[in-house]
């Protein structure tokens, strides 16, 4: 949900800064299978088949992953991109020291309303003796407000990044000012 919001946030930005969101018509990113494979396999053990084996579960988690590395650096020369793997590559590192999830604060689930069904796979839960809690989901948006969930440093620097993509696809007064302050 915070990536959704990041690219429609930054759509909506890109006028005001001078950019053409037409631009984005015309982009031709690589390895765009494989985010789609990404998104589907995570869509696929949270919601469509959440019960089952947990170790397939966590294999296909880190699967997602790998998916989306590929696509990272297939398109690494587009600016913003690297903070989007950065992001990523500290979800994985939790995920990985978690045994394939990502450790949560039971406060932050609270917080944002989130109830677990144990019997279920959970991409994201509050376990008993975390690794790198300080990089999993422990920063919450409130159950009263309309993105209620849990988020991790990485989502944040994902959806930050996913902002500086868009801009620098559509070709905003952001991204070129940057551009001109390096060059001076």
């Amino acid at each position: 949900m915070l990536l959704l919001l990041a690219v429609v946030l930054g759509a909506l930005t890109v006028p005001l800064t001078g950019g053409k969101l037409s631009a984005l018509g015309s982009v031709k990113l690589r390895l765009v299978p494989a985010i789609f494979g990404a998104v589907a396999l995570q869509l696929l053990i949270v919601t469509v088949l959440p019960g089952g084996s947990a170790w397939i579960h966590r294999i296909l988690h880190v699967a997602s992953y790998g998916l989306a590395a590929a696509f990272l650096v297939a398109n690494r020369k587009i600016a913003g991109m690297w903070i989007v793997a950065a992001g990523a590559g500290l979800n994985l590192l939790a995920i990985l020291a978690n045994g394939g999830v990502m450790p949560a604060s039971a406060h932050a689930e609270r917080v944002a309303g989130i109830a677990t069904n144990a019997h279920d796979f959970a991409n994201s839960a509050a376990l008993a003796h975390p690794r790198v809690l300080f990089l999993g989901d422990i920063l919450a948006v409130p159950k009263a407000l309309p993105a209620a969930n849990v988020y991790s440093i990485g989502d944040v620097l994902i959806a930050i990044g996913a902002i500086v993509v868009v801009h620098a696809l559509c070709g905003s007064h952001l991204r070129r000012a940057r551009r001109s302050s390096q060059s001076v």
